[in-house]
């Protein structure tokens, strides 16, 4: 794996500046995932964006790898709107449609209230006024893929897990694609797991536009970070990205401590696998810096885009915090602002 180069760093704009929630508190951008589908990138914030002509799923342009704010378009077909908790996103290997994932760490046994955050969904690049639910089914009103919990459940044999990491790779010797979910926690509730690097797969074809399973759920990647030195926090996995021009897989791990006087410490590590590695269970490599060290992003990356022309597009979801890193040429963004890094594959 050849190292990369930080070509820029800025934010970009999710909505207007001003734009408050419903106890009038600032509502903030939380980048949680991105796609470049060849035509624009299209991210997803993990917390609702109000208002019914917003959508936490939007769209712009990308000019020389630098999106385009002032061409920014939300999704706002209801299945998309009305989900909690966007994850990533992966492009078929066609390149044809979109797949969108949230979390699924929440249920709740007694109704269908949390429902709404256990959503696969897939819909054509072009047409995001059309999307459909993977394994749907309907409780009290509410659509979701909540039935894929039986399948996560039994391949990670834990009560509770969280996805955030979606990959769709080609299938071999003329089996069917593979869908891939990255997962970061696994344990018996949201209060009690262990930080993982994760990946259960599971065999698909397009069906017209239904993404359709045609086999179980297994895991079939795993890995310990912290077997290399350099990692010098503990991480859990939270993006994948397939690189079609290089028939490989990019992994973000990232890490949220607090650091002796009780402040948080948040940023992430970047690794690539080729596929050949990836199918004999070997070890990523951690990408390094032209200079020869691992290479820490200095911020909570959670998603990346492979924009072509050997350059990355790495988004950030920095919770709260205003402040951005030393390096950034801002010293801090506005709610409405997220901030990203391009990066060249040097």
């Amino acid at each position: 794996m050849a190292a990369i180069r930080i070509l820029d760093k800025g934010v970009f704009d999710c909505f207007e500046a001003g734009l408050l929630d419903d106890e009038g508190k600032p509502v903030n951008a939380e980048v949680s995932a991105v796609a470049w589908d060849g035509h624009r990138l299209v991210m997803a914030s993990d917390k609702n964006i109000p208002g019914a002509h917003r959508s936490p799923v939007f769209a712009m342009d990308c000019v020389d790898g630098r999106p385009q704010h002032d061409t920014l378009a939300y999704y706002t077909a209801d299945l998309i709107r009305n989900a909690e908790k966007y994850e990533d996103f992966a492009l078929t290997s066609s390149g044809t449609h979109l797949i969108a994932t949230t979390g699924f760490d929440r249920l709740d046994t007694s109704s269908a209230g949390l429902h709404h955050y256990n959503r696969l969904l897939v819909w054509p690049i072009d047409e995001p006024d059309m999307p459909r639910l993977v394994s749907e089914s309907e409780e009290a009103g509410v659509r979701s893929s909540v039935d894929l919990r039986a399948g996560f459940g039994a391949a990670l044999d834990a009560p509770y897990y969280k996805i955030e990491g979606l990959a769709a790779i080609p299938g071999r010797e003329g089996g069917d694609d593979r869908l891939l979910f990255g997962i970061r926690e696994v344990g018996a509730d949201h209060e009690n797991f262990d930080y993982v690097a994760r990946v259960v797969g599971v065999p698909y074809r397009m069906e017209d536009d239904d993404l359709v399973f045609t086999g179980d759920f297994e895991v079939v990647y795993d890995f310990d970070p912290s077997q290399w030195a350099d990692i010098r926090f503990e991480v859990g996995l939270s993006s994948l990205e397939y690189d079609p021009d290089n028939d490989g897989l990019y992994l973000l791990t990232s890490f949220e401590v607090e650091d002796d006087n009780g402040a948080e410490q948040v940023g992430a590590y970047l690794w690539w696998l080729s596929l050949d590695d990836f199918a004999a269970c070997r070890d990523p490599a951690p990408v390094r810096a032209e200079a020869g060290h691992v290479f820490e992003f200095a911020n909570k990356a959670e998603g990346v885009a492979v924009l072509g022309d050997n350059r990355l597009f790495v988004v950030y979801d920095p919770d709260r915090e205003l402040v951005l890193e030393d390096e950034h040429p801002r010293d801090a963004r506005e709610p409405h602002e997220a901030p990203y890094t391009l990066l060249a594959v040097v």
